[in-house]
């Protein structure tokens, strides 16, 4: 019996997911499956049997139009046609019990405050890794870590103010994390997006149920923002967004957020550092300080005079102003070696290590190629695995075994013993399944979660759910949106 084999009997049923035809297990389906999914549902069910496809079709369309009128858009680019499309939105929402989400929220504060302990640590003290419970290499030889946050402490020590936590489900009560998101997540504007076109759709139906609010995010991701500011900032600091600008697949959800907190998005040209170290911004009436930097905006292209120097879209100077306290950045950088999927297995271990805590949200099993144990099982078994890019994101350089071909899983093993610590593998989860409205008729589709967890001064916040997205065709696993996945709204059911 191989490792992995052993792996999927020790794991209870509900994760086993794909990993072979003999351990295949059923897709729990959120809707139908168990007593709390039948109430929890009840009410979208019996409006499902009452109302006609064609009528939910058409409300579909209606959706759309309001979203392209809004100019709710992604961008992506480099593959031909008009590079700014639109998120399908699909009308059915998913729906989660208010004590699901209070175990949810509690694991996701839990799990939040340990990477930020370990970020804090790894430029800090580096307890973890003399510890031997992280290999130093894996940390200090990784691309994500940046040698020059070593040392330096961010205002109330807080480097993951903003994280997206993706999760998926494979049973009644069992839910996983997938990644971590520490750099620049996003998402969270569909979220805001899809609660309101449901609003407007359908505010019969929404009426008929306790939803919890999720209308009051933007302001707390200000006050959020503005509670790690200098302290010589006053009660009222100046916050910016920075974006790379237009060309950006995440732009409308810049210019979204900063409409919504009232402050200014801005561009690297509109922003820039005196011979104070200090952060101004450009405007008609002259420049004007800045406290605040939320940056949506990648560490290499941060700051051409510690990052790449080519950089056109960052702010010379800007990490000068941090380093002197000048100003506060937003995610810290350097946060990224939190989320690298090579360090994701070690989460569990950071919750005990820093809170003295088991944690409460389980991990996927994950194995790391550039181990020679874990590379021979995953060469081993490519047909029962997803092998993932350790750095990769967006549903790019992904292999789903199950549903690859010959050729396919061929090139995937040669690019694995070419580069083995690029790469990591996961069992096929059998994710959850929830109604959507496709083809001839309502069909289950695979779904995930992203809640939104912002970390402050004050401590942790977060509004209940998150942005629900769904590989919208049938049998797929992929719900990232640049891989053709859709979006639904998320109601958290208030007791």
């Amino acid at each position: 019996m191989g490792r992995l084999d052993r792996a999927a009997r020790a794991m209870p049923n509900a994760i086993q997911g794909c990993l072979g035809e003999s351990a295949v297990t059923a897709a729990f389906d959120e809707m139908r499956d168990g007593a709390r999914a039948a109430q929890s549902y009840a009410t979208i069910a019996e409006w499902l049997r009452d109302t006609p496809l064609p009528r939910l079709r058409d409300k579909g369309a209606e959706a759309e139009l309001l979203f392209r009128r809004l100019g709710i858009t992604f961008a992506v680019y480099g593959e031909g046609g008009d590079p700014e499309r639109l998120i399908p939105f699909d009308i059915i929402p998913r729906v989660i019990a208010a004590s699901e989400w209070q175990a949810l929220s509690e694991g996701l504060e839990q799990r939040v405050r340990a990477l930020n302990a370990f970020l804090g640590d790894v430029y800090g003290e580096q307890r973890i890794l003399k510890a031997g419970i992280i290999p130093s290499a894996l940390v200090l030889e990784n691309e994500g870590y940046q040698p020059m946050m070593a040392g330096f402490t961010p205002p109330s020590g807080i480097y993951t103010h903003i994280s997206g936590i993706d999760m998926v489900r494979t049973g009644a009560d069992a839910f996983f994390v997938l990644e971590d998101n520490c750099r620049t997540p996003s998402g969270v504007s569909y979220m805001l997006e899809n609660r309101e076109a449901m609003l407007r759709l359908f505010p019969a139906l929404c009426a008929k149920h306790r939803l919890a609010r999720i209308d009051r995010y933007p302001e707390h991701l200000l006050a959020t923002l503005k509670s790690v500011a200098p302290e010589r900032a006053g009660p009222d600091p100046v916050v910016v967004l920075l974006t790379p600008g237009s060309y950006n697949s995440a732009y409308y959800e810049h210019c979204f957020l900063a409409d919504e907190m009232g402050i200014e998005v801005v561009e690297g040209a509109d922003l820039f550092v005196d011979d104070a170290d200090v952060v101004f911004m450009r405007t008609t009436q002259g420049p004007k300080r800045v406290d605040v930097v939320y940056r949506r905006i990648d560490d290499d292209f941060l700051d051409p005079e510690v990052f790449r120097k080519d950089s056109l879209v960052g702010v010379p100077g800007i990490m000068r102003a941090y380093k002197a306290g000048n100003v506060a950045l937003a995610n810290a950088p350097g946060a990224g070696i939190a989320d690298d999927k090579a360090i994701y297995p070690y989460v569990p271990a950071m919750v005990k290590f820093y809170l003295d805590e088991d944690a409460k949200l389980a991990n996927v099993p994950t194995y790391l190629c550039e181990r020679e144990a874990d590379r021979a099982e995953v060469l081993a078994n490519l047909d029962k695995l997803v092998v993932k890019l350790a750095k990769g994101s967006g549903g790019y350089g992904m292999m789903i075994g199950p549903h690859a071909d010959d050729e396919t899983r061929a090139e995937f093993a040669r690019r694995i013993r070419e580069k083995p610590a690029d790469y990591i593998a996961q069992p096929t989860l059998a994710l959850s399944t929830v109604p959507c409205v496709g083809g001839d008729a309502i069909g289950p589709r695979h779904v995930d979660l992203r809640p939104f967890v912002l970390f402050g001064r004050d401590g942790v916040t977060m509004v209940p759910g998150g942005l629900t997205r769904v590989a919208l065709r049938e049998g797929s696993l992929v719900v990232n949106s640049s891989q053709g996945g859709g979006t639904k709204d998320t109601w958290v059911l208030e007791e």
